[in-house]
């Protein structure tokens, strides 16, 4: 290793050459010892690799009196941060292959429209676990044949001609067959934050052009580490009639040096190319999810290790007190243990959030509803959120279900409480859930058949006496006057059921159309004044038929896209609300309500303490990795300058 050079302050006059001569040499015996020198001598001493020998820094009282100076340490090379990334990249592959997430994909098709530009033109679905111990395999939720596999649409009419099975899993990978200098030519671009992560940006292309499945397009790659964080491109030959599409694919970091695949945004076709338009093509548009990696476990597990013994000193025997249980409470109970057994299975699954955050906020809304109404309901009533994209809400004994795709597409807290009121309606009137759940014999089932085993519609004559109970708690709620716009969602929701059937048939409750069509009769119910107009005189209570489509206001926001209010931790499955700045005016364009929409995300880094790092991770993801030296402007050519300011 070289040694750090010495700077010596500028020579004054009239010293001798023997002064200079002891100065120097007592800077020299005044020098910080290197880490291979401090090393103990003798058996079992190692020195380390000369990559890895660096000089301790000087000391401020020491580099004062002499106006010293140490030579920086040698950056990487182009080459060498390439060889960094390619190493990294490799291990990522094999990282993942200890992992079956969730993977949910919803595709819309698009057809012009005159207002917005583009609308929905039909939908798929898809929702199940990948297996990639095997690759890009994926093992759907529901094979059976049944009432709701034909409505969600079976696997193999999913992946028809258009679509591989493999095709979007597939995205979460740079390239399977090998990625590295030998089949890729790699080009610095420039920096760029994403986020709170600084990345370099390279361009990506095949070295042999024609070389099918090979990734082109342009990488991210944060600069500690050397992880790709985020791809966008296509595989090599992709065109109108193949298999290949263009995506965005992204990864969250989840721990210390682990970055993991969580979203993909895919497009291709495009309403605007005559090619498109004169073969037939049908554009579309596509979002894929994938999370829980960290499943196994349910909170309660968590909350062991936080069990306290009392002391047996002070304890007396409350025998005189009433501690039995009557026939009523003992069923109460009863419905309760079924109940936790119900969303502790989902939760173990990943399909239901674990508590948290998003949990909370709905539970406000309900509390507003109870408090206004003078309920007092025991147990109390639980909010949770279910993780899939489709548009549904039901109940479980007390606990209300809506899910994530629903509260992401409400425009405002208004129609939110419409939506709890029908719910906690069905609560008030003691809808039970099935008892037979209580028996825990009941949930040894197999994954794929938890659609065939868990159904939570409720019958007509249930959701009639609901209808009238959620008005009821509406007409007495602080959200009396402010159900315009949930009127003008539940409208939306009419008005693109055949265009969106799969984003609002649901998994585990009642059918979207029939559930929200007692929803909207909730937020439409008019003060008594009214009851005496002739129950078709439409025009007088500004009710509409129920077949009779109403747009609204081009400057209305009727619903929003799908992710427009939840964002989701693959690692853990939290659920955490959008914190976005507001957008200004939207343009007639912009208002595109269950539309899918491209992901852009506020990248972060996970805290480095032992506690927030996921288990046996650190040495699963371990390369190469010698201590960062840092990448200097210069050793990047064409790199503009100096590094953009963190936004």
């Amino acid at each position: 290793m070289r040694s750090p050079r010495i700077v010596l302050a500028p020579r004054f006059r009239g010293w001798s050459a023997q002064v200079l001569f002891a100065s120097a040499t007592l800077v020299l015996f005044a020098w910080p010892l290197t880490a291979s020198a401090q090393s103990p001598s003798g058996a079992g001493a190692q020195q380390l690799p000369p990559a890895t020998q660096q000089a301790s820094p000087l000391t401020a009282s020491e580099a004062a009196p002499l106006s010293t100076t140490i030579q920086p340490q040698h950056s990487l090379t182009p080459e060498a941060v390439i060889e960094k990334i390619v190493a990294q990249e490799q291990a990522e592959v094999g990282l993942l292959r200890q992992y079956s997430p969730l993977v949910e994909t919803y595709i819309q098709y698009l057809r012009p429209d005159r207002q917005t530009g583009t609308a929905p033109a039909g939908d798929k679905y898809f929702l199940g676990r990948a297996a990639l111990s095997r690759g890009v395999e994926l093992e759907p939720l529901d094979r059976e044949e049944g009432v709701k596999h034909k409505v969600l649409g079976s696997w193999a009419s999913f992946f028809s001609s258009e679509f591989l099975p493999r095709g979007f899993l597939q995205m979460i990978f740079l390239d399977m067959n090998g990625f590295d200098q030998a089949h890729y030519r790699i080009e610095y671009v420039r920096r760029e934050f994403l986020g709170e992560v600084r990345c370099l940006v390279f361009d990506v292309d095949p070295a042999k052009k024609g070389d099918k499945g090979r990734f082109v397009g342009r990488i991210w790659v944060e600069d500690q580490d050397f992880h790709i964080v985020r791809f966008n491109g296509a595989y090599g030959g992709s065109s109108l009639t193949s298999n290949y599409f263009n995506f965005d694919s992204w990864r969250n970091n989840v721990g210390r040096n682990l970055w993991l695949p969580a979203f993909i945004y895919s497009e291709e076709g495009s309403l605007r190319d005559k090619r498109s338009v004169n073969i037939g093509y049908k554009a579309f548009r596509a979002q894929t999810r994938l999370w829980g990696y960290d499943l196994g476990h349910s909170r309660q597990e968590q909350e062991l290790s936080k069990v306290l013994v009392e002391a047996s000193a002070g304890i007396r025997d409350q025998s005189e007190n009433a501690n039995d249980y009557s026939p009523l409470q003992a069923e109460r109970s009863w419905d309760h243990q079924a109940e936790d057994n119900v969303t502790d299975r989902l939760e173990r699954q990943g399909l239901l959030a674990p508590y948290g955050e998003v949990d909370k906020v709905l539970e406000t809304v309900v509390n507003n509803l109870e408090v206004t109404n003078n309920l007092d309901i025991t147990p109390e009533v639980r909010c949770r959120v279910l993780m899939i994209s489709t548009l549904e809400s039901f109940t479980v004994g007390h606990t209300i279900v809506l899910s994530r795709g629903l509260i992401d597409t409400l425009p405002d807290e208004a129609s939110l409480a419409a939506i709890l009121a029908h719910e906690l309606g069905h609560v008030v009137l003691g809808h039970r859930i099935d008892s037979q759940f209580a028996f825990f014999s009941r949930l040894r089932f197999e994954e794929k058949d938890t659609f065939k085993h868990f159904d939570f519609a409720r019958t007509p004559e249930e959701e009639e006496a609901a209808r009238q109970k959620g008005i009821e708690l509406l007409k007495n709620s602080p959200y009396k006057d402010k159900t315009g716009s949930a009127q003008i969602f539940l409208q939306a929701v009419r008005n693109r059921s055949k265009e969106i059937p799969n984003l609002i048939s649901p998994h585990l409750g009642d059918r979207v159309s029939a559930n929200w069509a007692v929803a909207s009769a909730v937020i439409s119910a008019k003060p008594s004044a009214d009851a005496d107009k002739p129950a078709d005189d439409k025009s007088a209570t500004g009710e509409k038929a129920p077949d009779e489509k109403e747009k609204p206001a081009a400057n209305v926001i009727a619903a929003l896209p799908l992710g427009g209010r939840i964002k989701v931790d693959p690692w853990n499955d939290e659920l955490h609300m959008l914190k976005s700045k507001a957008a200004g005016m939207v343009a007639v364009a912009e208002n595109t309500p269950f539309q899918v929409t491209p992901f852009m995300f506020y990248l972060t880094r996970v805290a480095e303490s032992p506690a927030a790092m996921p288990a046996n991770i650190e040495a699963a993801a371990k390369v190469d990795a010698p201590p960062k030296p840092q990448i200097s402007q210069e050793a990047l050519p064409g790199l503009p300058g100096p590094d953009p300011q963190k936004p």
